[in-house]
């Protein structure tokens, strides 16, 4: 079957936003946490993702993902377009058109295909789609792992989605806010594991503003530990913002990317996840990127909490507003995250999710998404276990969290016992996790596995972001970039916080995979020295 997805004609990004503003309202909405002081066009749910259309694709393409034929031609085309040959089935694409001159990924009736093969029954199909995003992956973004970690600065909120233990109507939890003095000590604890990227995350509530979350952005950027400790990209995982406090975000010139979870793409599941609260608001949440992009933070993260509703629709669903915000302002989601439900306290729809989904399934949705949107990032939280993070960094994640604690205030208390973690009622954590290795251990074994670790933060500092980015990327050749900084920043970590035996590891590393480097060899040679000399914060 055709779908009609598949048949449009290519509308230019000027005459697409020409038709958001002439088919939707200037909105000037906002939220108690966030209001809007100026108004501004955006598309409607509707115009972002098409649940008609997922269901049809879904429904259409049954009985093409039992054809071997078919599915190994979907394959072919995906890999042909990740190596920038021309695809089977897709019309010449004129070089002239910045927009178009790379890599198209997947349809929707080919991504709604590999979706619908049945691991049960078709190894060889699975086997053959993971061949496929592992080569893709290493086409575009190598061997590179980039780690980070999360840094909860409240557990306050008005929300009552089912899944988290943060929910307003959870009495057992105890409620906190990270004062400047602890925010300094968890940011100093961090530094001194050795991370650079944080990923800076808060309820919903009015204990703790928007405001204290800016000055909370300014706090972590100013800290400095010896020997070279500081935190070079900061990217926010926060509720909903207008378009003028979007530009407030950007103000602080500390904000890398921007990320916002739809947690499901499914209008009538999203109802009853989240049965109260501003973010009960599907399309308001939903318009969240663009907004972003009205207001000029140009890489925006996406992603979908699986388990809540059909993992293949979610998939869809992630795939149809990747396409919206790349077609719209020329940039794609920079990230896409794929965390599965694991239980929190008093959320019962983390206790008994509606819609698991078993790890078979949740290797193929990630090789399918990485198959489907090549030039993203895709992001695993330690909510999976090492060996399941193991293997999906073979089928396409990019990034990972590492060291992680999702409790308020955790980082400088040390180590405690989480033998007791799972369903305490003490315990003020948003879910909780199964990768629960320090980050030297995640680093050391990284390594072992054949990947390099990355600290890099190079491209938001050099003004690699939005469409710039997205045009480097989808030629395939940000790895040009982020190979060399990859090594620089895992040498500086070898020099200032690794344990011996990580620390003789990675020099063997860090030589094996400077010989790859091409011709930016000589370049490469004479930063690595500084940095071995004693400088810090060396990048192309």
């Amino acid at each position: 079957m055709m779908l009609r997805a598949s048949s449009r004609a290519r509308v230019s990004p000027s005459l697409r936003l020409q038709a958001i503003r002439a088919s939707s309202a200037f909105r000037l909405k906002g939220t108690p946490w966030s209001h809007e002081l100026e108004p501004h066009p955006v598309a409607s749910a509707s115009e972002i993702v098409n649940p008609a259309l997922i269901e049809e694709a879904l429904e259409g393409t049954k009985s093409a993902a039992m054809d071997p034929g078919r599915v190994h031609e979907i394959l072919e085309n995906a890999l042909d377009r990740a190596l920038l040959r021309s695809p089977k089935g897709m019309h010449p694409i004129p070089s002239s058109d910045p927009q178009h001159e790379f890599v198209q990924g997947l349809t929707l009736e080919e991504a709604a295909t590999l979706l619908n093969i049945k691991p049960e029954t078709q190894p060889e199909l699975m086997d053959a789609l993971y061949k496929t995003a592992l080569q893709i992956k290493e086409r575009i973004y190598g061997n590179r792992i980039v780690l980070f970690a999360p840094l909860y600065l409240s557990n306050y909120c008005v929300n009552s989605c089912t899944y988290c233990a943060f929910r307003g109507k959870n009495k057992h939890i105890p409620r906190s806010v990270l004062t400047k003095a602890q925010l300094i000590e968890e940011t100093e604890a961090l530094q001194r594991m050795g991370h650079r990227r944080l990923l800076l995350l808060t309820g919903e509530h009015p204990k703790y503003s928007f405001d204290d979350f800016l000055g909370a952005i300014h706090t972590v950027a100013s800290v400095r530990t010896e020997p070279c400790g500081s935190i070079r990209r900061i990217n926010v995982e926060i509720p909903t913002l207008s378009v003028s406090d979007i530009r407030r975000l950007k103000e602080t010139d500390h904000v890398g990317t921007y990320t916002v979870f739809q947690e499901t793409y499914h209008p009538e599941a999203f109802k009853r996840f989240h049965p109260s609260g501003p973010k009960s608001d599907y399309e308001y949440r939903l318009q969240t990127m663009d907004r972003a992009q009205i207001a000029g933070v140009d890489d925006v993260g996406i992603g979908a909490l699986f388990g809540l509703h059909d993992y293949r629709f979610e998939c869809l669903g992630m795939l149809q507003h990747a396409r919206h915000l790349d077609k719209t302002y020329q940039a794609g989601p920079h990230t896409i995250s794929i965390p599965r439900i694991r239980p929190a306290d008093q959320a019962p729809d983390a206790l008994s999710p509606p819609h698991p989904v078993d790890d078979e399934n949740f290797a193929k949705l990630v090789a399918v998404l990485r198959c489907a949107v090549p030039y993203t990032g895709m992001i695993l939280s330690t909510r999976e276990s090492p060996a399941m993070r193991a293997r999906l960094l073979n089928l396409g994640i990019s990034q990972m969290s590492a060291g992680s604690k999702t409790d308020v205030g955790s980082y400088h208390k040390g180590d405690v016992d989480h033998e007791t973690e799972l369903l305490s009622k003490a315990k003020s954590g948003q879910f909780s996790l199964l990768d629960k290795r320090p980050l030297d251990e995640v680093v050391k074994q990284l390594m072992l596995d054949g990947f390099v670790p990355s600290f890099c933060t190079a491209c938001y500092r050099k003004g690699r972001t939005g469409a710039e980015f997205m045009a480097i990327a989808k030629k395939g050749n940000i790895h040009k970039f982020c190979h060399p900084n990859s090594l620089l920043t895992l040498q500086e970590y070898l020099e200032d916080y690794a344990s011996s035996e990580t620390r003789d590891l990675g020099e063997i590393v860090v030589e094996r995979e400077a010989t790859t480097i091409g011709g930016r060899t000589t370049a490469f040679d004479k930063k690595m020295k500084r940095i071995r000399e004693g400088e810090r914060d060396l990048y192309f």
